[in-house]
């Protein structure tokens, strides 16, 4: 095998916050669609919303912690099980969509960009280490992937630190059922470089789809009509967004596949975007027929949202840390393994890499 300069995961690193939100936590809620407080009981829309997603519960930072914070515990973690000298990193890609947000309040600080607070708390003084942060909706942490693979192929980087992590208890609407989706969380990963010529990132796919749906993730007003605050909040078509996924992601992912010439068969798993238990299964059921197949195997897609709820650009790399670390039961990842990594979200993005342990 023709040996190729490529980017390898070699550490992962996540923060799991302790404040477990169970859906009792909105029993006393008032929920409001288009100006007028739905005529069912909490307890039913409660039990109709972990039908529709499967999530039962999430986790949201405590009231002391921002998003930086858990970034840098996460980042820890990776830097430590790479074993590398957090000196050495060339980039520190953070992939976050609302900054740093104080409780109590819904103002986003952005400034310094949340990679250079990742950096200064991890005490890195190497200015050849540059930090920066993408905002590109629940794909950004596979974005942030895909630019280590583009520095660390052209040799611009050899190591390269991406998290991805979010706290969006902070930006939700209490009064739109869909806020119970979301929830806080952080992953990190080190990409080093390899030319093994068999390891490491083999393809990529991304696509936006702005002009007919850019709509579906958008920030607004409460649902509550008399909400006396100028704040604006996260709101989502959810019905449209599902369709949305169903139908476009199964053929990036194909196409990501086809870049590597690898089949699906050939894949050991697929860690895909945890934003909505069905959805997910959907998806994949709907890639499978584009390979003429109606059946795929049961280990496939290790799944964390019903405990974990929908962290965004965290999902992800939190789920990759969790299989290596054989916290997700039934799952591990073996040297040799071809994982595909999938994400859509807000913009309307859609990415997808291949990689090889």
């Amino acid at each position: 095998m023709e040996k190729q300069r490529r980017a390898v995961i070699s550490g992962t690193g996540s923060y799991i916050p302790d404040h477990v939100i169970s859906g009792q936590h909105f029993m006393d809620a008032a929920f409001f669609e288009n100006g007028t407080r739905l005529d069912k009981t909490n307890a039913e829309i409660i039990q109709k919303f972990s039908d529709i997603t499967d999530i039962v519960e999430r986790r949201y930072v405590q009231q002391g912690q921002v998003n930086s914070d858990i970034a840098v515990i996460a980042a820890r973690e990776a830097i430590k099980d790479a074993a590398i000298d957090p000196e050495t990193l060339d980039y520190i890609i953070f992939a976050h969509n609302f900054g740093d947000m104080r409780p109590g309040g819904n103002r986003i600080d952005q400034l310094p960009a949340l990679a250079a607070k990742v950096k200064e708390q991890l005490g890195i003084r190497n200015p050849d280490c540059i930090g920066y942060d993408i905002l590109f909706g629940c794909p950004g942490w596979v974005q942030g992937a895909i630019q280590a693979r583009y520095y660390i192929e052209s040799g611009d980087a050899s190591r390269v630190l991406v998290i991805g992590s979010e706290t969006l208890s902070r930006i939700i609407d209490p009064h739109d059922r869909d806020s119970m989706i979301f929830s806080d969380g952080a992953g990190a990963v080190i990409f080093e470089a390899t030319e093994d010529g068999a390891t490491g990132i083999l393809s990529h796919r991304a696509q936006t789809y702005a002009v007919d749906y850019a709509g579906l993730l958008t920030m607004g007003k409460s649902s509550f009509p008399l909400d006396p605050s100028d704040n604006y909040y996260m709101k989502m078509n959810g019905r449209k967004l599902y369709e949305f996924a169903v139908t476009t992601v199964p053929g990036v992912v194909k196409q990501a596949l086809d870049k590597a010439g690898v089949h699906i068969t050939d894949v050991r798993m697929v860690l895909i975007h945890q934003a909505n238990g069905k959805m997910d299964q959907a998806i994949m059921k709907r890639l499978f027929k584009l390979y003429g197949l109606d059946d795929m195997p049961e280990k496939l897609t290790p799944m964390t949202i019903s405990w974990l709820g929908n962290s965004s650009v965290a999902t992800i790399p939190t789920l990759l840390d969790l299989v290596r670390r054989g916290k997700v039961e039934g799952y591990r990842v073996t040297g040799g393994d071809l994982v595909v990594f999938a994400s859509v979200g807000a913009g309307m993005h859609i990415n997808a890499f291949v990689h090889r342990f």
